[in-house]
């Protein structure tokens, strides 16, 4: 039997990297998937995000391992979608268990305006996590069944470092220090209703956030070979990004009955770069 057998998992930004690395993690252990992305891209950031065929071979990917998926193209800064897509998914799978806070965006352009960016960073990263706790938690709430909330954050989100004036790297900073500040007060606001809630907090990791022209352009490597990072923001062990599935594995062991009693973390997935 699977860690996820008979639940299901609601998980945002889905289409690819950790997202759908999330969702094989969960669907391999039993979980059915409510899988969720824009699939467009936003003005200001750097890089190609997700694209609707990006999320369909996720869907296909998780019914590969014998489950179910519901997959909705929505943007988390919109609550009134986030809640649509919630509905749907619970209505045809049935129930909910596991909500996973995972869509983000990184690296702004440079031709972006400051204020653009530090808000773009805000909305998508912190208000996005935001509306989907708000259109997940109350389904969890009115089943009385408990469940499991993770949040992704930053090991940016438990440092000084990372920012540096510029509009979107002080946004993705603080929007990370933010999901920190939601998962501690969320931990006190549903663990009356045994609803647990953490967070992860990974280095770089080998996704297309990083893996991308704009990044290479600006730290080096290629969109195949990671950037080596600055000495201040270096892993501890010998690595310079950590795999998705790193990352996947902490998330599934938070969101799992093994970890039934522990709420309110926030846990590095980050080599020992916290503790350089």
């Amino acid at each position: 039997m699977g860690r996820f057998d008979g639940k299901v998992a609601f998980i945002t930004g889905a289409a690819r990297g950790q997202g759908r690395s999330h969702a094989l993690r969960l669907a391999g252990e039993g979980a059915d998937v409510i899988a969720v992305d824009l699939c467009a891209p936003i003005g200001t950031v750097a890089y190609d995000l997700a694209s609707p065929e990006d999320l369909a071979e996720t869907g296909r990917l998780v019914e590969e391992r014998g489950r179910r998926v519901v997959t909705a193209e929505a943007d988390v800064r919109d609550a009134d979608a986030l809640r649509t897509a919630v509905r749907a998914g619970v209505a045809e799978l049935g129930r909910l268990d596991v909500v996973l806070a995972n869509a983000g965006i990184g690296l702004m352009s440079p031709d972006a305006p400051a204020a653009d960016a530090f808000r773009d960073q805000l909305d998508v990263n912190l208000v996005g996590v935001w509306n989907t706790v708000q259109a997940a938690a109350p389904v969890l709430v009115e089943q009385a069944r408990g469940g499991a909330v993770v949040l992704t954050s930053s090991a940016f989100g438990l440092t000084g470092r990372g920012g540096d004036g510029s509009g979107g790297g002080d946004g993705y900073v603080a929007s990370k220090h933010g999901v920190v500040g939601l998962m501690r007060t969320w931990a006190n606001w549903l663990a009356p209703h045994g609803v647990r809630v953490t967070c992860v907090n990974p280095s770089g990791v080998a996704t297309p956030m990083l893996l991308n022209p704009a990044v290479a352009a600006l730290f080096g490597g290629d969109a195949e070979t990671p950037p080596k990072p600055a000495q201040d923001v270096a892993n501890l062990l010998d690595v310079t990004l950590v795999q998705p599935e790193d990352v996947s594995a902490a998330v599934a062991f938070l969101a799992s009955d093994e970890a039934r009693y522990i709420t309110g973390v926030a846990l590095p997935v980050d080599a020992g770069m916290l503790v350089r």
